[in-house]
């Protein structure tokens, strides 16, 4: 099946390829305005967060019409749309300057007049008589007005209000219900709240006097009625348990120690350290169960909720009944309850809770008085202002993206910035450490999702934790793209420069290994071998230490023994004739392989250069392809996306860019240099010796097993032929051999 293609577009536009990839060239006015015809598949970057990049926050936060914290591929066609109604000259859109003219408004346009009457408005208001409206500008009035009392978003603060009386409602308000946040970041109220606020005040005002009015059966006991109903509902159920079981037990007395509790019970708490608060006693039943028996108050009652009852006996019971009443039956404690029931009801259908806590007489009056109209009135005040405030808003957008658009676009829709070395909005600064500077050095905004996703870069990642005195640590993710890895693990310390200059401390946290160079993988087989070397050696020294010890220790044991009893220790005994015979084996086998592949490589005669590469190659190359395949693979996309990009195309960062991004320590040209150095350690001569007797003893063998040596010494042995085949002898006539020598010395002594 064909794949499916672009639909051709009016617009021509143009391609450069980089990381791999072609992307759209965006050095017109014109393309920036005809991006809605650009398919979206060809866009490097679908959407982008607003924090952590170097890149006014507050641009962004203005691309970002869901407030999402994102800027997505929608937003920025949703600017393209706005700035052709509004803008009149797009062509500022390429020169990026700090200011906006007012004729590059378009004036022609319902929008864009509306853009360009406030524009002077903001200027008028500053004070400045000038034809062009900076950002700087636009910004401060902007703040300004966000901060007002009346800042259009509908939202009252109550100091914004200068009457007392209004400006106290408008506190019980906020109190009473949270508050709406204000775009001046206080909080207030608005029109919802504010009806809210009066439907609970009438409502809770209503509820009050439906109990006064009933005052006789809903409040028995006055003010205390509440206080009394509280304390009934605390041990409602305890005590009708109680008679529960006192009823059971007057049905079938066998009951009676089972709902007392068995001995068993109380023998598991016994143990402890008992409180009168204690869980298992207040499991207990309130008193001893019997047929019939009224519930003490005062005396012999469960110790947990002793407090309970006396409070019940005090503010319910006695009030209710009579102060002597110190028990009841079940017909006094259902009699309480029904004392009670009017209230419990009315209670239950409380409205307007929120406002209780003003307290009655503070709700009658709010609901008497005048000031809901007043309120009424900053509210729709407020909301006036919309639309001088969404004007301005409007304006700062406008001149900010005359500045920043073309900018974002050169690190969204492609990524010329950062393929150009112009400083991508990803990059956070550069970092030296190891005799290295770094440049691709991206702000981890979320390290679980940067541990998960970035090692797919198959970059080595170096994430480091930056400090600076007075900031919040911050941790990057550098990519080592040069040199090599050997001096670089966690711990090791360097100095990380922002964006905008300013020097933090950092320290590397966690790498992420994957290869740098091709350099680095040629040498990595020989620097493996190195480090075998070193520790097989240092193992063998330590394991020799050991050794070395114990016989020590074993030695002084058994001296010390034949000391005390005067027994001669035996003698050690003595290597076994096999493992002499072994061991020359060995060493045998060993001599005749070097001396086969001496033998092969001398053989090459004047191809010994190729073989001595051919050597290299097969050790070195394995690595070197692997690394080859990996650097490239080395991509961009898994970096960003783990930081909330939406990285749309393959960006490749290949081995020339990579060498870019790091740049490794060189002299600079032209300065004046001395190799002496007085603290170099002194070169012993006997490496130089031995490797020169081995030189020599290997071109002295090449020399004769080519026979060259025999030329010039003819007494030296020639190198041994290699054994032919046998060949059978012709035989002549009469049966002697053909080449068979004549004995001429028998022939003549026999004549």
């Amino acid at each position: 099946m064909a794949s499916a293609k672009s639909p051709a577009s009016a617009h021509t536009w143009r391609f450069f390829r980089a990381g791999g990839v072609d992307q759209v060239r965006l050095d017109s006015a014109e393309d920036i305005l005809h991006l809605d015809t650009l398919d979206q598949k060809l866009w490097v970057a679908l959407s982008c967060p607003v924090k952590g990049l170097e890149f006014d926050e507050r641009t962004l936060a203005l691309l970002d019409i869901d407030k999402d914290g994102r800027v997505r591929a929608p937003e920025i066609l949703e600017a393209v749309a706005w700035l052709k109604r509004v803008l009149g000259r797009p062509a500022a859109l390429i020169e990026g300057r700090e200011a906006l003219a007012l004729a590059d408004i378009a004036a022609n346009t319902p929008e864009g007049a509306r853009l360009l009457d406030c524009a002077k408005h903001v200027l008028h208001s500053l004070g400045r008589d000038t034809k062009e409206i900076s950002v700087d500008e636009a910004t401060h009035v902007s703040e300004i007005l966000t901060k007002a009392e009346f800042n259009g978003d509908g939202v009252v603060v109550p100091a914004a209000l200068k009457d007392g009386a209004p400006r106290k409602v408008a506190e019980d308000i906020v109190a009473t219900g949270g508050g709406v946040l204000d775009r001046s970041g206080r909080m207030g109220f608005d029109k919802a709240m504010l009806d809210a606020f009066y439907t609970d005040a009438v409502a809770y005002a209503a509820w009050y006097a439906t109990g006064a009015r009933n005052a006789k059966s809903i409040l028995p006991l006055g003010g205390a009625t509440e206080a009394a109903a509280n304390a009934v509902a605390l041990v409602r159920a305890k005590i009708d348990d109680y008679f529960a079981r006192c009823r059971l037990v007057a049905f079938d007395p066998r009951a009676q120690a089972a709902l007392n509790r068995e001995e068993t019970a109380y023998l598991e708490i016994a143990a402890q350290d008992l409180s009168i608060s204690s869980d298992e006693v207040a499991g207990f039943p309130l008193a001893a169960i019997e047929a019939e028996k009224p519930l003490p108050l005062v005396a012999a009652i469960n110790p947990a909720w002793a407090a309970a009852l006396r409070v019940l006996q005090e503010i319910a019971v006695g009030p209710l009944l009579g102060k002597d009443v110190v028990s009841l039956t079940p017909a006094q404690w259902s009699a309480v309850q029904q004392s009670l029931a009017p209230f419990e009801t009315w209670r239950a259908s409380k409205a307007g809770a929120r406002v209780e806590v003003l307290g009655i007489d503070r709700v009658r009056a709010i609901v008497a008085g005048a000031e809901r109209a007043i309120l009424e009135d900053a509210s729709a005040s407020d909301l006036a202002a919309a639309d001088r405030i969404s004007a301005i808003e409007d304006v700062e957008k406008l001149v900010r993206l005359a500045r920043d658009f073309n900018r974002l676009l050169h690190n969204f829709v492609n990524f010329a910035d950062f393929y150009a070395r112009d400083r991508a909005i990803f990059q956070a600064g550069t970092l030296y450490l190891d005799g290295r500077s770094l440049d691709l050095c991206v702000q981890v905004n979320d390290a679980g999702k940067h541990a998960t996703l970035a090692p797919m870069s198959k970059c080595f990642l170096a994430y480091v934790d930056c400090t600076r005195p007075g900031e919040p640590k911050m941790q990057i993710a550098a990519a080592f793209t040069a040199g090599d890895s050997d001096n670089l693990f966690v711990g090791r310390n360097g100095l990380f420069y922002d964006r905008r200059g300013r020097d933090w401390d950092a320290t590397i946290a966690k790498i992420v290994d994957n290869p740098i160079s091709i350099a680095q993988a040629f040498w990595s087989p020989y620097k493996k071998l190195l480090r075998w070397i070193e520790e097989q050696v240092a193992k063998r020294a330590a394991a020799a230490d050991d050794a070395a010890n114990t016989k020590l220790q074993t030695g002084a044991t058994v001296a010390g023994t034949a000391t005390t009893t005067g027994m001669v220790p035996a003698l050690p005994k003595k290597m076994d004739i096999g493992v002499l015979a072994a061991i020359s084996v060995a060493i045998g086998g060993i001599a005749v392989v070097v001396g086969k592949i001496m033998e092969a490589f001398f053989g090459l005669g004047y191809l010994m250069p190729l073989g001595i590469l051919g050597l290299v190659l097969l050790i070195s190359l394995p690595s070197m392809v692997i690394a080859w395949l990996k650097l490239r693979q080395r991509n961009l996309g898994p970096i960003l996306d783990a930081n909330g990009w939406a990285v749309n195309a393959l960006t490749k960062v290949n081995i020339p860019l990579g060498r870019s991004l790091t740049d490794t320590r060189h002299i600079p040209a032209g300065s004046e240099r001395s190799l002496r150095d007085p603290y170099a350690p002194k070169a012993s001569a006997w490496p130089r010796v031995i490797l020169t007797l081995l030189a020599l003893a290997a071109l002295g063998w090449g020399f004769w097993r080519l026979g060259y040596l025999h030329t010039w010494w003819p007494d030296c042995p020639l190198p041994r032929p290699a054994v032919a085949a046998p060949e059978t002898a012709a035989v002549t006539p009469e049966g002697a051999p053909v080449d068979a020598p004549t004995d001429t010395t028998g022939a003549e002594a026999g004549g």
